[in-house]
């Protein structure tokens, strides 16, 4: 399974990042593995929890 995300790197070296499906929600790491680490936790907890005012993003089909 893989899901996108988004990160950067600030002038003091940490990694910020979110998952691309919950932008709302960022998170951080002292190194590149471990932003990812954090973001594989947040997304476990999203997607397993039900957690009020997470907002998700979904795919709508029309006809």
């Amino acid at each position: 399974m893989k899901i996108k995300f988004t990160y950067w790197q600030e002038r003091d070296g940490r990694f910020l990042g979110y998952l691309n499906d919950y932008p709302d929600h960022w998170t951080q790491g002292e190194t590149l593995e471990d932003l990812k680490e954090h973001l594989r936790d947040l997304y476990e907890t999203f997607t397993t929890d039900s957690i009020p005012g997470i907002k998700k993003v979904e795919e709508l089909e029309f006809a």
